[in-house]
């Protein structure tokens, strides 16, 4: 599962109604909050944090928390 997918669950969000709501459809959904190799594009994200109504920031800070710059 990615970490989209897991924020998705803890939050206990309907991944249906956010295919709708977004108009990406299951098939895409499922492979962003499964494959961890499926790149998220930042429109998917933001009409992904639209949905579920929260901010943009907080959900790309959620999924990139493991990013961390090369020293």
């Amino acid at each position: 599962m990615t970490e989209l997918g897991l924020y998705l669950s803890r939050k206990s969000i309907n991944r249906s109604e956010v295919s709708r709501k977004t108009g990406i459809s299951k098939t895409r959904l499922s492979e962003l909050t499964n494959n961890p190799n499926t790149k998220l594009r930042v429109d998917e994200l933001y009409l992904v944090s639209l949905a579920i109504d929260v901010d943009p920031c907080e959900v790309m800070k959620e999924i990139c928390k493991d990013l961390k710059l090369e020293n």
